[in-house]
């Protein structure tokens, strides 16, 4: 990055925005960051230098997220000439990590320290998109090798 464009970067950083829950400033709104709590989630079936000491069984997360008319309004202008529709991959951000950590929450209340399989599903029902998180709670304990 260039001095004056990292400058910019700075600038506009340290500039004080107003919090709305609809408006997207810049693409620094999407984040990919779900608090997991220590809890170790994989979506594979197993974790490198762990092993599965009991199965829990299934956890879920999930969410149901409305749109805003407004911005609705916006984005069919916005569709008409081309683009991403950022007020619509922020809110699906926000639901997807808001279902992770409610898979999470119930994880840890099985008293499960990790999650393997982890996926996701999507859905819309009339005017709303659920999110789901699932996978299969498990106590994992560290392999020391010998």
């Amino acid at each position: 990055m260039s001095g004056s464009s990292e400058q910019a970067r700075k600038s506009k950083d340290s500039s004080p925005r107003k919090a709305s829950a609809t408006a997207v400033d810049d693409e620094s709104e999407f984040h990919s960051f779900a608090d997991t709590h220590g809890v170790i989630v994989s979506t594979m079936n197993d974790i490198p230098g762990y092993r599965v000491v009991r199965v829990l069984g299934s956890v879920w997360g999930l969410t149901c997220r409305t749109r805003n008319w407004g911005a609705d309004i916006g984005s069919f202008f916005k569709s008409a000439i081309g683009g991403e529709l950022k007020y619509f991959t922020t809110m699906l951000y926000r639901a997807r990590d808001q279902a992770v950590e409610r898979m999470v929450g119930e994880c840890m209340g099985k008293g499960g320290n990790a999650i393997i399989a982890m996926r996701f599903d999507t859905g819309d029902i009339k005017i709303s998109t659920q999110v789901c998180a699932y996978g299969t709670a498990v106590v994992v304990e560290k392999i020391h090798p010998e």
